[in-house]
């Protein structure tokens, strides 16, 4: 990392070794801004901060972490200090759904989720807040999903529950931070083309077999866009602006009953 003396803004970017996180990355890059990315897979991060460094000429530095470990905000945000660089955005992509009845599910990889989609999220905000408020500029992007929009997901009923926690917890904190200079905007994609339906076991789902997937890369240009104008919700993409409304004005035993079936296999 560089010094105080660098005049670049600094972006802290969790969960960047792939999909919507390395291309907000790259977004802020191309934008002149320095990089921390944070995630567990460190080759990855170590290509793309090469890849940034190489077409933008910018600073991206690195962190390794298993951010779903408890006090894991905590170890980063201590890391970041040694660097005597302040956070000028802190974007907080890093989280996972898993699919499946929670009964079946492993009951460590629900804490874990439940630690990585609002625990992480929470904490990290709390720690970048009062730097970007003495300042009076400053960003916070949670990027979360269209899930926080609906009423219930049975078959991912824990993931649907955070993704609804991130959903009110960003937009209060909008609320708390009118007039002080920082933005704080919840970025809600729909079903989107990266590892996460494989990783969380949703890839055969009627979700992501049916309804058409959007690109990693022009979600994070809405989020990032989103974020610098000031925004509250993002929701990019046409179907996916209507699958909100709908998920928020259509009754509830309807809505989680189609949610239902949309997550069957």
């Amino acid at each position: 990392m560089r010094d105080r003396s660098n005049t670049s803004p600094l972006a802290l970017i969790t969960g960047a070794s792939s999909g919507i996180g390395a291309e907000i990355a790259r977004e802020f890059a191309a934008r002149g801004y320095d990089l921390i990315l944070a995630a567990r897979r460190i080759e990855r991060l170590e290509r793309l901060a090469a890849e940034l460094r190489h077409t933008h000429s910018t600073s991206a530095s690195v962190v390794a972490a298993d951010l779903s470990a408890a006090g894991a905000a905590r170890e980063l945000w201590a890391m970041l200090g040694q660097g005597a660089r302040e956070v000028d955005v802190l974007v907080n992509n890093a989280g996972v759904g898993l699919a499946g009845n929670l009964a079946d599910i492993d009951a460590e990889s629900v804490a874990r989720m439940m630690r990585l989609n609002m625990e992480l999220l929470t904490s990290l905000t709390r720690l970048a807040l009062p730097g970007m408020l003495q300042r009076r500029r400053g960003g916070i992007l949670n990027v979360a999903s269209l899930a926080g929009f609906q009423p219930a997901g049975p078959g991912m009923a824990v993931y649907y529950a955070t993704k609804a926690y991130v959903l009110s917890l960003t937009r209060a904190l909008a609320f708390e931070l009118r007039g002080t200079g920082v933005t704080a905007p919840a970025l809600r994609p729909g079903p989107t083309r990266t590892e996460f339906d494989a990783v969380g076991g949703a890839a055969g789902t009627r979700l992501f077999r049916w309804l058409p997937l959007m690109e990693p890369r022009a979600v994070a240009a809405a989020g990032v866009r989103g974020l610098l104008t000031g925004r509250t919700v993002v929701v990019p993409g046409w179907f996916n602006k209507l699958l909100a409304i709908g998920g928020e004005l259509a009754p509830r035993s309807l809505a989680t009953a189609l949610n239902g079936a949309l997550l069957r296999k």
